[in-house]
């Protein structure tokens, strides 16, 4: 991402998973940690997606330290692809490494944001977690698991107009009955090809948002 990104490996239940770190600006002090999900493994996906860097930027900006993190199976990180069920452990192994205490935001993109759902609805009751932010969110392979009412206010859900990956009705399907706001971008396709500044300013403007 640049050049003070800092990769390394952590312990993951599948053995070694691989992590890129990038801190806010010096003359910030970090609000917390953001931990970063990529789109699918079995589709090119990684954690130097375009658009899951876009996400690392808007944090880091918004004074975040941000931990994007390779799925089981991807780049260094060892394992196979276990369907969302592993990742999961990956995901809240990297949480819990990252972030073992204090304030944490997820955020996903695609398969990412879908794995993101299940990791929120395990962790939102047992610690803080200040944001959750959910892009091109992938609900039609498995089952994305519904944000409770109570945290509406901390969750920002992007898609794209025109996201032919994951079309905004079956998106719109699954937050209808939870009555779950979804911000579309216009014209917007499911990699958001010209419209990244747009999805981080988007971002970047829920970060900065009062809880109520």
């Amino acid at each position: 991402m640049n050049v003070k990104t800092q990769k390394s490996l952590i312990p993951g239940l599948a053995g070694s998973i691989e992590i890129a770190v990038d801190l806010p600006n010096e003359a910030q002090l970090a609000k917390g940690v953001a931990v970063i999900a990529h789109p699918h493994p079995l589709f090119g996906g990684t954690l130097d997606n375009k658009v899951v860097q876009t996400l690392a930027r808007a944090f880091t900006q918004s004074g975040w330290t941000a931990v994007r993190f390779n799925f089981r199976g991807v780049g260094g990180t060892d394992g196979t692809h276990d369907e969302g069920r592993g990742e999961l452990d990956d995901m809240l192994a990297v949480a819990a490494y990252a972030a073992p205490s204090g304030v944490l935001c997820l955020a996903g993109f695609s398969f990412g944001a879908f794995v993101t759902t299940h990791a929120f609805d395990r962790l939102h009751g047992t610690r803080p977690i200040d944001k959750l932010v959910l892009v091109g969110t992938s609900v039609v392979r498995s089952a994305a698991a519904p944000v409770a009412a109570a945290e509406h206010h901390k969750t920002v859900v992007i898609h794209g107009e025109l996201d032919d990956t994951v079309e905004l009705g079956a998106v719109m399907d699954w937050a209808r009955p939870q009555s779950l706001p979804v911000t579309v971008v216009p014209g917007g396709g499911h990699f958001f090809h010209g419209q990244l500044p747009l999805l981080k300013s988007l971002v970047v403007r829920h970060l900065s948002s009062a809880a109520y």
